[in-house]
């Protein structure tokens, strides 16, 4: 059963509990990770989570997210993420890193709620996915433009924190997958 680190506001470690117990309506503060996949054709990787999710199913948002395990980082985490979910090998993937921390808390239509700790990620990858169905219902390569536009024009259809995330990489790294930026 795969456990979620439970923290406080400052990250510290205080305990842990089972990932398909923990997310209800009083969702525990705990550790995750967001990481937004970008190719050399200035295109980020979108997914569609699956509709079997129990917080917000059938969502678009960014390449992978999940929670690190007991003494694992966020990148480490991410890498487990992407062969899991995407089917997509570390060593395809190149440059890998946090960008900006991010702390968030989100209710689904459900009243799910969603409140974690969670550095953004970027990497770069050239290729298409693998997807594991139970976790992912589609996915497309799309412009960065295009996906900033999007998550302006037609915000519900993407998940809350792949919109708050991506403004944050436009401000702080758009020069580096951006050219036109540049």
């Amino acid at each position: 059963m795969e456990q979620v680190v439970l923290v406080d506001e400052e990250n510290n470690p205080i305990g842990a509990a089972d990932k398909s117990a923990v997310h209800t309506e009083n969702t525990p503060l705990h550790r995750g990770f967001s990481l937004f996949l970008f190719n050399l054709r200035k295109q980020v990787l979108i997914t569609q989570r699956a509709w079997s999710k129990k917080t917000f199913p059938g969502v678009w948002t960014n390449a992978v997210c999940g929670h690190p395990m007991q003494n694992e980082s966020a990148v480490d985490a991410a890498k487990r993420r992407l062969r899991d979910e995407l089917g997509i090998s570390i060593r395809d993937v190149k440059n890998m890193r946090e960008v900006a921390p991010y702390r968030y808390r989100f209710a689904d239509a459900n009243g799910i709620v969603e409140n974690e700790i969670c550095p953004i990620l970027v990497g770069f990858f050239e290729g298409d996915p693998k997807v594991d169905p139970t976790e992912v219902a589609g996915w497309q390569w799309i412009s960065w433009g295009q996906f900033l536009r999007n998550i302006n024009e037609d915000s519900p259809v993407y998940s809350p924190w792949s919109i708050e995330e991506a403004k944050i990489i436009a401000e702080k790294i758009l020069p580096l997958t951006d050219p036109a930026r540049q």
